[in-house]
């Protein structure tokens, strides 16, 4: 039987893209949406690592969530002779799926506090599944908590529109949504106008995942192109841009899908509030600005085709940074399930996050 977390309140989380077996974990391969549903079972490690690099599985904490029952697997599946040794290689694989999003080395090392305290493999096995699953489940309640404090903090009367980058729904967490589940919550609270989501290029995550996904649920979204944002806004009807994060750093810089950064310039120029909506993990209080984090680079590949259709010149030089850095100066609001740090700088991270 799979388990996914349930909801304290009458509120939907969505649609899932993470289902916990026990002995086996499945991953709705989002690389074949909105076309195809299809899910994928693994039933061990390596193959987490492998669904993560190849983004089946993307967004932050869906990537530490994921990479938490890999955990789990490799000790339910483990040789039982040096079962210690295979399970640290597993936290090494998957720790090498991806460099950027914090989330993942912020659940992998809390699995690995967890192993280094068992003393048997079948405490382990035990031990390590009730952790990944307690990490699933206190994503969906985090969730929750950034949605109630993003509404405070916003104080709306009347409906407003939002502009939101990639996908940062239920697919991309426990359920819910980060940024998308402040839209959720608005669109509850009959708030919501209208949701306007940049398509994301090159992977697509806007058009494939995030309008599928709030469509799907009933909420008003328009796609849009990624470079149609300056025309939206120049309308004056979009109040917030509301996104996630991969990395937010001590001073406040965010580090996000590529994209996100050129969203912050043109709100602050068209006077739209600019929020980052992400959970307590994604805060990296150990790295001191956004020009320290490695951005990850992928290949050229993506640009150049979709689906092997070629957009481009064979072999054209490309640069495909998944990620860039939002200066905190550009940010209004970052949320977490701890509380909101208005105007983001140093003072207000170490006050919140210490």
């Amino acid at each position: 039987m799979a388990t996914t977390p349930k909801p304290s309140s009458e509120r939907s989380i969505g649609t899932v893209a993470i289902r916990w077996h026990g002995s086996s974990l499945e991953l709705l391969d989002q690389r074949l949406l909105p076309g195809e549903e299809h899910w994928i079972t693994l039933e061990g490690a390596a193959g987490v690592s492998q669904s993560i690099r190849d983004m089946v599985v993307r967004g932050a904490p869906a990537i530490g969530i994921s990479a938490a029952y890999g955990v789990a697997l490799a000790a339910r599946h483990a040789g039982g002779g040096d079962w210690k040794a295979e399970i640290k290689q597993a936290i090494r694989e998957l720790a090498a799926s991806r460099p950027t999003a914090v989330n993942l080395f912020w659940a992998l090392q809390r699995m690995e506090r967890v192993f280094h305290a068992c003393h048997s493999l079948d405490e382990a096995v035990k031990r390590l599944a009730g952790e990944a699953e307690a990490i699933h489940e206190e994503d969906l309640a985090a969730n929750f908590a950034m949605a109630d404090h993003a509404l405070e903090f916003i104080g709306a009367e009347a409906p407003f529109s939002v502009l939101t980058h990639c996908n940062t729904g239920a697919l991309a967490t426990g359920g819910y949504g980060t940024a998308l589940g402040v839209v959720r919550r608005l669109h509850e609270e009959k708030l919501l106008a209208e949701v306007y989501a940049d398509e994301t290029r090159p992977w697509l995550q806007g058009g494939r995942l995030t309008a599928w996904e709030l469509s799907r649920d009933g909420i008003p979204v328009t796609l849009n192109a990624d470079g149609a944002a300056a025309a939206i806004m120049a309308r004056k009807d979009v109040r917030w841009v509301i996104v996630g994060a991969d990395r937010i750093t001590a001073n406040g810089d965010v580090v996000n899908k590529i994209g996100t950064y050129s969203l912050a310039v043109l709100a602050r120029h068209h006077k739209a509030g600019f929020m980052v909506v992400a959970p307590s993990s994604t805060v990296d209080m150990a790295m001191a600005a956004g020009a320290d984090v490695p951005i990850e680079e992928r290949d050229g590949i993506e640009i150049r085709e979709i689906r092997g259709i070629g957009l481009a010149p064979e072999g054209v030089k490309v640069f495909n940074p998944v990620f860039d850095v939002t200066p905190a100066s550009l940010i209004d609001a970052i949320v977490t399930e701890k509380g909101v740090v208005h105007n983001p700088n140093i003072t207000g991270m170490q006050a919140l996050f210490g």
